[in-house]
């Protein structure tokens, strides 16, 4: 049976719901992102017109197109639009791989007994996302996943482009080395003195001399550069972590004032934990200096966790060891080792030092925390933030520091692939 991979990618995704929900953003450049110091998340087809691109410092981005129009952007909301995107492919596929917030794979071998030619779905899916989301999506069809992957940004935006299998080794011919996923900076120049400017010529070489070269990746790239790619699609990949950060505009040092954000970061963690019924038992705490250095510091706890004051406290103590002398440009917290991805700890009904450490660790001091009470606490939250909204209940703590003179602006940090980060709403 011919195999078919499909691979849907939403249009500009996060400008295009902001165009989506405010009418009077069609037809203007919009740009996402942070600060000054950010880098732009998304940006509209208008704005790329004026070579602003994802991942361009905002600076740079407000140089080229002064007349953007620059929002901050809801991560919240592009995630729920992201989950009503997903469940439109699951009803198409039981085998739907989310990539990204704003792509996926789905697997249509055999389907067409049932929905017809694979072509005909591809525009089914294609208008079923648009009839309920109005975002448009470009998608690529080919008879592997890399192949599709690079299908579905030929055409965009609202493309549809199919490469059947007897077109693949022309279109490899025609195909740039660098259009290969893996193959970057570092690689082109050593396969450019090779010869190899298109993925056919990698071909002139056997593939233990590309693996003599390249270790795994020579072999990866040589069957790439057949066609090869035995990947299926994966309808879930339980995450390895989960983790929040946010980025400052200005460096600072203030103790309070990284500590309140400790606590904003611990409550998206906890939250999406719970909502993910996850558990971690690792709680890692990551800063950044103003010369960019990186640093992190981790603590394994002797239980697994997902409540707020246990990731905040021990983000806190990890904070207190590190003791930075120099200012701070970034701080983040996140939860790991899921342990295979069970499921919530059961209620403990003891109390239990929040700080104590895992038995190979040195013992640090911290407050005693009745874990029942606190459970219960981010169990009502999240149900008041489920209903109401994320800003409709707010911890003392961060409500005192509001009251205080504003301090400067944060742009939200964002990863992909390595680790799931909590959704983060808009910054105070």
């Amino acid at each position: 049976m011919q195999r078919w991979i499909m691979h849907i990618d939403m249009d500009a995704f996060y400008a295009s719901v902001e165009q989506h929900d405010d009418p009077s953003l069609k037809g203007l450049p919009v740009i996402i992102g942070g600060g000054l110091r950010g880098v732009v998340s998304a940006a509209s087809y208008e704005a790329r017109r004026y070579g602003v691109r994802s991942a361009m410092p905002m600076f740079r981005a407000r140089k080229l197109c002064p007349e953007g129009v620059f929002l901050r952007g809801r991560m919240a909301r592009y995630a729920a639009v992201s989950r009503e995107i997903m469940a439109v492919l699951q009803a198409f596929s039981p085998l739907v791989e989310k990539a990204s917030v704003d792509e996926a794979y789905l697997d249509a071998t055999g389907l067409h007994r049932v929905i017809g030619p694979v072509e005909t779905m591809a525009r089914e899916v294609k208008n079923t996302v648009r009839e309920t989301t109005g975002l448009t999506c470009s998608i690529g069809l080919a008879p592997v996943k890399f192949l599709a992957k690079i299908d579905s940004d030929l055409d965009k935006p609202d493309g549809l482009t199919v490469i059947y299998p007897r077109d693949v080794p022309a279109f490899l011919a025609k195909l740039p080395i660098g259009d290969i996923p893996g193959v970057g900076k570092k690689t082109l120049p050593t396969l450019d003195r090779l010869g190899v400017r298109f993925a056919a010529d990698v071909a002139r070489y056997p593939r233990d001399f590309w693996i003599r070269r390249f270790g795994k990746f020579g072999g990866v790239l040589f069957d790439r550069a057949s066609g090869k790619d035995e990947r299926p699609v994966v309808p879930y990949e339980p995450p390895k972590s989960e983790s929040a950060e946010n980025t400052f505009e200005e460096d600072t040092d203030d103790r309070e004032f990284l500590v309140t954000w400790l606590l904003r970061q611990s409550e998206r963690v906890g939250r999406s934990l719970r909502k993910q019924h996850l558990a971690g038992r690792t709680v890692t705490l990551k800063v950044k200096f103003a010369d960019f250095t990186t640093l992190t510091r981790a603590r394994t706890l002797p239980e697994r966790t997902n409540v707020t004051r246990v990731i905040f406290d021990t983000a806190v103590s990890l904070l207190e060891d590190l003791a930075p002398k120099d200012k701070l440009r970034l701080i983040g917290v996140g939860v790991s080792h899921f342990e295979d991805g069970d499921k919530s700890p059961e209620p403990v009904t003891r109390q239990l030092s929040l700080l104590d450490a895992a038995p190979e660790e040195a013992p640090f001091a911290g407050p005693s925390v009745d874990l029942t009470r606190e459970r219960a606490l981010d169990a009502a939250m999240d149900a008041v933030r489920e209903k109401f909204g994320v800003n409709m209940v707010v911890r003392g703590r961060l409500l005192e520091q509001e009251a205080k003179p504003r301090e400067p602006k944060l742009r939200r940090g964002e990863k992909k692939d390595v680790s799931r980060h909590a959704d983060e709403e808009n910054s105070p």
